[in-house]
């Protein structure tokens, strides 16, 4: 299988190339580049590294958020087409599932609970606790923008004095906290994930292909967990210049 990744959720972007579960190919966006300028010659030059082109690929994997709305968008809207115009099967894969992915791969043997979490700004993250079954992540509740210390709390709720692998791009939203000291007790620390997350979607998205589990341009949707500035201002035209 040739797979194709796209991670455009945040400034700490990449792109992977993937031939039957191996990385051929791995692009990290490390400018201050706007995707919308940045993607398409990045993949080119991926492709060409790997040399395959558009119809050698067999998926199309996408992070469809949580993340900034324009670049979640970029990323889901080259992979609809690219989709379109080679046929070629897609999948959407949410980055904080990317993130939780590294625990099974972590040192330390499992955990029954997974936090994955990083930066939403604004004084949030986005965040999401899994439950680690072997291999297999089953996700707790919905993704969320939340405050880090009430997020902290949640997981705390739930977890009790249960392990608890902690993943995040941003370790120190939580680590910082003085309400970090709950877990600290129980000799847990937060792993730093590595920022070129597109190689974990793209062999997350290959299981689910596997499973015949891929979609269509039609139906790949986003998943912006917070609403765009532009549709908040639009339904409460008081926020605007807050």
């Amino acid at each position: 299988m040739l797979s194709l990744s796209l991670d455009t959720c945040d400034s700490r972007g990449s792109i992977s190339i993937r031939r039957d579960a191996t990385t051929l190919v791995s692009i990290r966006h490390e400018s201050t580049e706007d995707y919308s300028s940045w993607t398409l010659p990045a993949v080119d030059a991926a492709l060409r590294d790997a040399s395959i082109g558009f119809r050698d690929l067999n998926l199309i994997a996408v992070a469809t958020g949580p993340g900034s709305f324009t670049g979640v968008r970029v990323g889901l809207t080259v992979a609809k087409a690219w989709g379109e115009v080679y046929g070629v099967p897609l999948v959407g894969v949410s980055r904080l599932e990317a993130i939780a992915h590294h625990a099974p791969l972590s040192s330390g043997g499992a955990t029954p609970w997974v936090a994955a979490f990083y930066d939403a700004h604004r004084g949030q993250i986005f965040a999401a606790p899994y439950r680690l079954l072997g291999s297999t992540l089953a996700l707790v509740d919905s993704e969320a923008v939340i405050a880090p210390a009430e997020f902290l709390k949640a997981v705390n709720d739930k977890a009790g004095d249960q392990a608890v692998r902690w993943l995040s791009l941003d370790p120190h939203l939580l680590s910082a906290l003085p309400e970090w000291n709950s877990r600290a007790v129980l000799q847990e620390e937060i792993e730093l994930c590595p920022a070129d997350l597109a190689s974990s979607i793209g062999e997350i998205a290959e299981q689910r292909s596997r499973d015949s589990l891929t979609t269509d341009s039609l139906h790949l949707d986003a998943n912006y967990v917070r609403r765009s500035d532009a549709e908040m201002f639009w339904k409460d035209p008081t926020r605007r210049g807050a």
